[in-house]
């Protein structure tokens, strides 16, 4: 852009070249992109775009809907076409999406139609926790495929944040329903959750060379390979743990100036060795991330994945404290041990990933252009999605942003959707007790079968739904907490 714009010639040199400019996905364009092809097309104004406003939902990304919402002032002489015709999903799935979507105000009208028939209502489902809901999908999607007329490809499950796969990537193992994650890795195979179990695991038990080794320059501590590689050889050489090395660095060969950083981090480790003997699980767990600025570290980074790795902390976090829970309530004493045990029984799933017949679990930012015959849109609550964040901003923008997003979730079913729910949450270690989303509440309700929930008998949604005044209320409450 910044050669167009000083270099005339260059300019006029490739406005010859590229006479006809044809933009797909327009409505994701950053203010970069919407200039180079401003430049570009000037000189012949040959320029198509394509783009569906509703589906702008890279914000965080740079992208700016006003390049598409301002498309015509741009351009006086472009013709619009509407493609509303839908081939995908049933008049019930596209009316839900139409009647949520309208709420904006920063849009193009329009009103998506289709041939497909009405088809099912879609199903909302409230739960009491995060558990439940989960263990209500798996089994569901679980008793349609023992049916036969089936399979598990057919499903989807969608939700806000990578975080939240976790609880349904367990229910899936212990209930063995093949899975995949989509545009994501594994919970336990991501970064962040491996470089903390490796923690735990060398507290435990410094047996394990991998977990180790993993860690010692996590965060970075200035200890490189060639001294890994020496601390290894000794270790091999004498048939004792790597870790058994560590603590006997000054033992090691050629160790030089890094005896001093490997010495720190032994002295690091066997301060967690002592503390966790009188420490709970989720205590340790915080005394590492607090000693180790392994979280400060993340957010220092402007990597947008960050945030995403800190809510899979705050998601390992909460894993920990409902093992405690549940250790509790058998009446069990809960130890470190016992902990990874449980870890390791859902954590080794790679041999799912060669499976070709499977449920797709993903975020909703990454199910954009798929489509699914069943979709299961779960953590619909005022909180999740859309997020505290978003509701505490006072940014209209930004509320629109997320509900462009559940007009995309939406549309990916094809035949039946269900939205899903819970009452109470463990979010950073904590229960906490949300409304249901207000965009379930923007749907019809002729559109949606309620059917059974945690209540005894259906519950009215408008109860479930904080009313201005409750929300308003609410609002403060947040506004005085660390969200």
């Amino acid at each position: 852009v910044q050669l167009f714009q000083t270099q005339h010639d260059v300019l006029e040199y490739y406005q010859e070249r590229f006479r006809y400019i044809m933009v797909d996905e327009y409505q994701d364009t950053n203010g970069v992109q919407f200039e180079l092809v401003r430049l570009l097309a000037s000189r012949y104004q040959n320029l198509c775009v394509v783009g569906d406003d509703d589906q702008s939902i890279y914000k965080f990304r740079g992208a700016n809907i006003m390049n598409i919402l301002n498309f015509e002032k741009e351009y006086p002489n472009a013709k619009v076409i509407k493609l509303e015709q839908n081939y995908r999903s049933t008049s019930t799935i596209l009316n839900a999406a139409n009647e949520v979507i309208r709420h904006n105000t920063g849009r193009k009208e329009k009103s998506l139609w289709t041939e497909n028939g009405e088809g099912e209502k879609i199903q909302f489902r409230q739960f009491d926790s995060a558990y439940d809901e989960a263990d209500y999908i798996v089994s569901d999607i679980k008793d349609k495929v023992n049916s036969g007329k089936r399979e598990y490809k057919d499903f989807a499950i969608l939700y806000r944040t990578n975080a939240q796969s976790r609880i349904f990537e367990e229910k899936m193992v212990v209930s063995n329903v093949p899975y995949k994650i989509v545009g994501g890795v594994n919970f336990y195979a991501r970064r962040e959750i491996k470089d903390l179990l490796a923690y735990l695991k060398t507290v435990d038990n410094g047996k394990d060379d991998l977990a180790v080794r993993r860690i010692i320059n996590v965060p970075k501590r200035g200890i490189g390979l060639t001294t890994i590689g020496r601390v290894q050889d000794y270790a091999t050489e004498r048939e004792i743990s790597f870790y058994e090395a560590i603590l006997a660095a000054g033992s090691v060969p050629g160790i030089g100036r890094a005896l001093g950083k490997i010495e720190s981090f032994a002295a690091l480790i066997e301060h967690f060795k002592a503390e966790g003997g009188r420490m709970s699980v989720a205590e340790l767990m915080d005394e590492i991330i607090d000693a180790t600025g392994y979280v400060e570290e993340l957010q220092a980074d402007s990597d947008e994945e960050a945030e995403s790795r800190l809510e899979n902390i705050e998601e390992l976090r909460n894993k920990i404290v409902a093992y405690e829970e549940s250790c509790e309530a058998e009446d069990e004493k809960s130890t470190l041990s016992g902990f990874l045990e449980q870890v390791a029984l859902v954590a080794d799933i790679d041999s799912l990933d060669e499976e070709t017949d499977y449920v797709v679990l993903m975020t909703l930012h990454s199910a954009k252009g798929l489509e699914f015959p069943h979709v299961y849109l779960a953590g619909l609550e005022d909180g999740i999605f859309p997020s505290y964040m978003t509701i505490t901003a006072d940014d209209p923008a930004e509320l629109e942003e997320e509900r462009r997003l559940c007009d995309v979730g939406i549309t990916r079913a094809m035949k039946d959707l269900t939205l899903t729910c819970a009452q109470q949450r463990m979010i950073r270690g904590e229960t906490q007790y949300n409304r249901v989303s207000r965009f379930v509440r923007e749907i019809p309700r002729e559109l949606v079968d309620l059917g059974h929930t945690i209540q005894e008998k259906k519950p009215k949604v408008e109860d479930m739904i904080p009313t201005p005044a409750k929300y308003s209320k609410m609002k403060e409450i947040l506004q005085g907490r660390n969200y």
